[in-house]
């Protein structure tokens, strides 16, 4: 099976994996330089930032740092307001920007359809004898009945659990014997530097490298996902939902970012592994 702007936002629409039978570079880890700060230190630092409110900022604890990405709509004034939040330890946060701006990445196109929108379909997976797929969580909140194309006549079925925000997984039930669901993937952790590829209804297959894990991102329009993989792959409104793989291994799904597929841009992923534990289904 292969499954297959600007701001940061999830990228609703749809990718490949149902079959009808009938770059803006993301700046790297921060400096290897002994850590100046403790973990408790931190920890405050990174709750801090998570208190100040700012949208269209991604952040996590690196090297010694907190490291805040900052997406273009972000103004100086705001950057000031993030570091204040720290007071004393201010200077524990390093502020790196990307182009564009962070959201879901919402859009039309030809992939799964239901209630107005357009997502992608992730990784196929089972539980006890019923199949069901992934998606992203903010697509499964806006559409309970998932369709195969625009005109919503052919039926796939329901979305049966949905999470967003926090996380950004849904799962959604196959209820149409006369479509196919391979298989071909395991469930695997990402790693950073790992190079990886992103399929998506909107732009196909693009590749890029992982930059940073357990990162949390409060996308513009409100809404912050945690423990999020960050890459350096393009991505376009439509590829929401869709899986990002390294081979066989399933690594994530699309949940938003900025920039396009012609300058470049950031996204980030829900790891796969989280919310097959959380459905307690299995990635085949």
């Amino acid at each position: 099976m292969r499954i297959r702007r600007s701001r940061f936002t999830p990228l609703l629409a749809a990718t490949v994996g149902l079959v009808a039978a009938g770059a803006f570079a993301v700046p790297g880890s921060a400096s290897a330089a002994a850590p100046r700060y403790t973990a408790d230190q931190l920890a405050r630092v990174d709750a801090a930032v998570a208190a100040s409110g700012v949208q269209g900022i991604a952040w996590r604890v690196d090297a010694g740092r907190v490291v805040v990405t900052a997406d273009d709509s972000v103004s100086a004034a705001e950057v000031a307001a993030v570091k204040r939040s720290a007071g004393a330890a201010a200077g524990a946060i390093r502020v790196d920007r990307a182009r564009g701006t962070f959201r879901p990445l919402l859009s039309a196109g030809n992939a799964i359809y239901g209630g107005g929108y357009r997502c992608s379909l992730g990784f196929n997976v089972v539980k006890s004898g019923v199949y069901y797929f992934l998606t992203a969580g903010h697509c499964g909140n806006v559409v309970k009945t998932w369709y195969s194309d625009s005109g919503l006549r052919t039926l796939i079925g329901p979305t049966t659990n949905s999470s967003f925000p926090g996380n950004d997984y849904a799962l959604v039930r196959y209820d149409n014997t006369a479509l196919s669901h391979p298989g071909g993937y395991t469930a695997a952790n990402a790693f950073v530097g790992e190079a990886v590829r992103r399929t998506g209804s909107a732009t196909g297959t693009k590749s890029g490298t992982v930059t940073a894990l357990n990162v949390t991102v409060r996308y513009q329009g409100g809404g912050t996902v945690r423990g999020m993989i960050q890459t350096t792959v393009c991505a376009e409104p439509g590829d929401s939902g869709g899986p990002l793989y390294d081979g066989t291994r399933a690594l994530g799904i699309t949940s938003g970012g900025s920039g396009d597929c012609r300058t470049g841009g950031t996204t980030f992923y829900q790891p796969v592994t989280e919310a097959a534990s959380a459905y307690g289904v299995t990635v085949y």
